[in-house]
């Protein structure tokens, strides 16, 4: 691994083959039994104690991540923070694991519902958000009694390795969650494809996605997947135009701008859209870009330099496409930015729709802007998109709120909000974006089966 901000060698890890994932595995299935058969409530108990050791760890923590990673000091910690916050969550929800009754099924039977864990879980994570995505698999993979062997990003096992560290030195039983390292065609194919894993719950691209369900499909196991997304944002005429340019900004150029989640495509009202522009325009020249572990710096490095020259032929094209750069579109000078991967905020006005910001996933710091006529328009580009993982709409009006909430395809929209995603509520994508669901209690039912049995109180001969 290399620190994204200067080029130099943080650490390395082993490339886990096709053995070392069959003894993860097999020693995950070993500790199954014993695991699935403690109570719900005192596997909450014990989630809780190990989430609670890492948060005592955060400030190590937050220093691996930023090393490994490249964002700032600042989003490591909440990273962290986030990380215990979602344990901590699914931890109070395992007292409420439950199946069902249903009675008289006929004379004399009732049935049952019994909601048992799946098995092995092969947890697959990227690495913009390294903790925060794990956290998403392992809280209810856990507390509904599964077993996890997860695999960490080639690029940010640090982090990770120590989290599982400090977690079994909690009281986390030996087996119950296990790390193997590893690129994506050595050793993710591996764990996806062991015969004993019985789901794969992946974060990434769609392209990965489609191979790892591909792949899953051969042994008809459980995939959850949480996919690429190009996340609208739309701005009415009546809008706080204030708070949605903040929005805005936070929701493109937060972690770098590289996030599934995040504001990706911007439609404002034409008669709005100068004053919003301007507004944005002023937040993101104010950002400022440096090395994570800087004080003061809001947007660090992008993860690789592969990352950055994607980014920059999107940004060429939309140029070339008719765009006019408002803000940004270029490397940041200086001694500081010359070894990392540095890009500065970038603002992007009427690319055409064809072009490569408006029809691909932009990973980065860069943000294109389209004035529209009226809703009718914004929704029908907003859903001009292979992808619908979130969105979101500013306006004073409840009923264009309700239509666009009803209308535009994403597994998410936030009226009048910035984008923060909630525990309680169900999370996942529509259309190319995946399918399964993260958050809410919805989360443990995909990480449970359900099994039906009838009880007949006398025998009928």
């Amino acid at each position: 691994m290399v620190d994204p901000a200067t080029g130099e060698e943080v650490d390395s890890v082993p490339v886990c083959g096709e053995a070392e994932v069959d003894a993860a595995v097999r020693g995950a299935a070993g500790a199954f039994p014993g695991w699935s058969g403690t109570p719900a409530s005192r596997r909450g108990e014990l989630l809780a104690r190990a989430a609670e050791a890492v948060l005592g760890a955060r400030d190590e923590l937050a220093g691996l991540l930023t090393a490994e990673q490249g964002k700032p000091l600042r989003e490591a910690r909440l990273e962290i923070r986030r990380f215990v916050h979602t344990l901590e969550h699914y931890a109070g929800l395992a007292k409420n694991i439950r199946g069902g009754y249903v009675p008289d099924l006929d004379e004399g039977a009732y049935g049952l519902i019994l909601r048992r864990p799946v098995g092995v879980v092969g947890a697959i994570v990227p690495w913009n958000f390294p903790t925060t995505l794990l956290a998403n698999k392992l809280g209810p993979a856990l507390v509904a009694g599964n077993v996890v062997v997860a695999k960490p990003a080639e690029t940010t096992p640090l982090t990770t390795l120590r989290i599982a560290e400090i977690m079994h030195g909690a009281g986390l039983p030996a087996g119950v969650f296990n790390v193997v390292t590893g690129d994506g065609p050595t050793t993710g194919q591996a764990l996806a494809g062991h015969p004993s894993v019985r789901k794969v719950a992946f974060t990434g691209s769609t392209p990965v996605g489609k191979k790892l369900a591909a792949l899953a499909a051969g042994d008809l196991k459980r995939v959850t997947l949480e996919l690429g997304g190009s996340d609208p944002m739309i701005v009415c005429d009546d809008a706080d135009l204030d708070r949605a340019a903040s929005a805005a900004s936070v929701g493109r150029f937060f972690n770098c701008g590289q996030a599934c989640l995040a504001v990706k495509r911007l439609y404002v009202f034409e008669s709005v859209a100068e004053e919003f522009v301007e507004k944005l325009v002023g937040k993101a020249k104010r950002l400022r870009v440096g090395p994570g572990r800087a004080e003061g710096t809001i947007i660090g490095p992008l993860h690789t330099p592969e990352g950055r020259e994607l980014l920059e032929g999107q940004v060429r094209d939309a140029v070339e496409s008719g765009a006019r750069v408002l803000a940004g579109g270029r490397r940041p000078e200086g001694e500081v930015f010359e070894r990392g991967n540095f890009y500065e905020p970038t603002l992007l006005l009427e690319p055409s729709h064809e072009s490569r910001v408006a029809t691909e996933e932009v990973f980065g710091p860069a943000l294109p802007i389209w004035r529209v006529g009226d809703l009718e328009e914004a929704i029908e580009r907003a859903n001009g998109s292979i992808y619908g993982l979130g969105s979101s709409v500013w306006t004073a009006d409840l009923d264009r709120a309700t239509e666009a909430a009803e209308r535009i395809e994403a597994g998410y929209t936030w009226i009048n909000s910035p984008q923060v995603i909630y525990d309680e509520l169900p999370f996942g994508g529509w259309k190319q974006s995946g399918y399964g669901k993260e958050h809410g209690m919805e989360a443990i039912e995909y990480y449970t089966e359900t099994k039906s049995v009838v009880v007949r109180r006398a025998y009928q001969g």
